[in-house]
């Protein structure tokens, strides 16, 4: 799946709020996560999301591609959330008992 610093989640996360364009996306990441992703990691994540059905682009009028967050995209996110945030109680545990 993925990871919490990999580009995948941090645009599947910047998804969850709403459609946006790529550019969005990198802004969005940024400010809420504090990385900077490049364009050509960005928009090799959306192909790679896209090619799994994980994100599906949306009509636009506008020279800017937007991207929404499929169903399946959702239940990857949520599957991936759920194993992050098991990943932290047990390390929060640990830390506390160390």
């Amino acid at each position: 799946m993925t990871r919490n610093n990999d580009p995948a989640l941090l645009v599947l996360a910047s998804l969850a709020e709403g459609d946006k364009h790529g550019y969005a996306m990198m802004e969005d990441i940024e400010r809420f996560a504090s990385i900077k992703l490049g364009p050509g990691t960005l928009y090799g994540a959306i192909t790679r999301l896209e090619q799994s059905g994980w994100i599906a682009p949306v009509p636009s009028d506008d020279r800017r591609q937007p991207y929404t967050l499929t169903a399946l995209g959702r239940k990857s996110l949520e599957s991936e959330l759920a194993t992050l945030d098991k990943v932290l109680k047990t390390t929060l545990k640990r830390l506390l008992r160390a």
